[in-house]
């Protein structure tokens, strides 16, 4: 369904979104309803039509969009990037989610890896078809608390409980053992995975580091896909690891200052990535109630001429274009701080993008699947769908609770600064890069 946008697209643009919207409409949206109404083991066989979605994506190159030209990738513009992931939640925040932390292993390695982490894992990713990272964060004991534990200057070990997951050094290679959580995106599903864990050293737990592991290794386990309320076409399970071995090139960003830089800017851009395909499972619950209300006739005269949906449908219209014009602009300002190098983006405005959008989302759905009366509550209409999803949005990838007092905390320390910590980001940043490459010559 084409809609006016305030903002002068160009004519790449107008195409991109076009190409996107269409394969949204008719291949993922499709076969997101399909992976929806299926068991869930039967999601994760290999003729399930999760892995026909994801590789058709792969082929149109879609996993390659935050990665350099110079490096193979497409690297959309900013807006670009925007147009790209409304579009793909206009068709399923599953599949979006999952092509999202299937980029999360390689494009951290391309922006922050060695040569050699590059030319074994993300080289052959860019090529194959049949590679799907996944983003090993949240564990049993810890949720959408785990990044800011290990991200601290001072660890909060003592106050919040060890992780679960640990890493330690044993001469050239890392020692990974510990349980991710049930919640796991992609993870049934993934061969690879890009892994938030414990540094030991010695009896100390403290701090954290970045690493990607292939899961083929021994040691991994990875668990059945679980049956949840919602985002069903994204199959989630949880990993383990016992004693797995892997070279210290695969350890992606170290132990020290810089990681908890990375996390924050890292979580900047998933905040944002989150905050625009929510934006589309938003309009896509407007759209569905819109057409409906237009076609049903209810007391005598279609639901269209009934002024408290006309009013109904004016808010969810209201929520959607504002969600969209905040959004954009956070994706605008995070992905150019990104491609420019200084990887100081702003956590509070990313973390508002993502906060206000599933919220956003939410409520729209919400009021959609109440247009649709008894028949939202039924199968065969999307909108139930569509509204299980987005209560899943408000816990994915970071309650909005949490998201909102880290935000919070960012306002009250970082208000008044024109740019997030950008000297000492700047400097900790040009330190990390001198490190990696002192340790390549060597």
């Amino acid at each position: 369904m084409a809609f006016l946008d305030l903002e002068e697209l160009t004519q790449d643009e107008k195409l991109l979104r076009e190409e996107v919207h269409r394969f949204a409409e008719e291949v993922v949206r499709p076969a997101s309803i399909e992976l929806d109404r299926m068991p869930a083991k039967e999601r994760v066989k290999p003729d399930s039509p999760f892995f026909k979605v994801m590789k058709q994506m792969k082929r149109l190159e879609y996993h390659k969009i935050l990665i350099p030209h110079e490096k193979g990738g497409l690297q959309l513009t900013p807006r670009q990037a925007y147009i790209f992931w409304e579009e793909l939640g206009w068709g399923s925040t599953g599949f979006a989610t999952a092509l999202g932390v299937d980029m999360i292993p390689f494009t951290v390695i391309t922006y922050f890896g060695s040569k050699q982490a590059y030319e074994e894992l993300v080289e052959p990713w860019l090529k194959r078809d049949d590679w799907i990272g996944c983003w090993g964060v949240t564990e049993p004991e810890h949720g959408s608390d785990y990044l800011i534990m290990l991200r601290e200057e001072e660890s909060l070990v003592e106050k919040m409980g060890r992780g679960n997951v640990v890493a330690e050094k044993d001469g050239n290679e890392w020692i990974i053992t510990g349980h991710k959580s049930s919640w796991v995106s992609a993870a049934p599903v993934a061969t690879h995975c890009g892994l938030h864990a414990q540094v030991k050293e010695g009896k100390t737990l403290a701090h954290g580091l970045f690493c990607v592991v292939p899961l083929n290794l021994k040691g991994v386990a990875k668990g059945e896909p679980e049956d949840m309320l919602g985002m069903r076409d994204c199959p989630q399970g949880w990993v383990s690891f016992d004693h797995v071995r892997i070279p210290e090139h695969y350890v992606v960003v170290a132990p020290g200052p810089f990681y908890g830089i990375f996390c924050d800017q890292l979580l900047c851009l998933t905040s944002v990535t989150v905050g625009a395909f929510s934006v589309g499972l938003a309009r896509a619950a407007f759209e569905e109630a819109l057409k409906y209300a237009r076609e049903r006739v209810q007391g005598g005269a279609p639901l269209i001429k009934h002024k408290n949906i006309k009013l109904k449908l004016y808010e969810m219209f209201e929520k959607v274009e504002v969600a969209r014009a905040y959004v954009r602009k956070a994706m605008e300002y995070t992905y150019s701080r990104l491609y420019k190098g200084t990887f100081d983006a702003s956590p509070r405005h990313a973390r508002a993008a993502q906060i206000f959008a599933k919220k956003v989302a939410y409520e729209v759905a919400h009021d959609a699947l109440q247009i649709f009366g008894a028949y939202g509550l039924h199968k065969e209409f999307i909108v139930q769908k569509l509204f299980r999803d987005a209560r899943s949005l408000l816990i994915e990838d970071g309650t909005v609770e949490v998201l909102s007092l880290e935000a919070a905390d960012d306002i009250i320390e970082n208000y008044e600064k024109e740019y997030y910590n950008a000297e000492s980001i700047t400097r900790r940043f040009q330190e990390y890069v001198t490190e990696i490459e002192q340790k390549e010559r060597r």
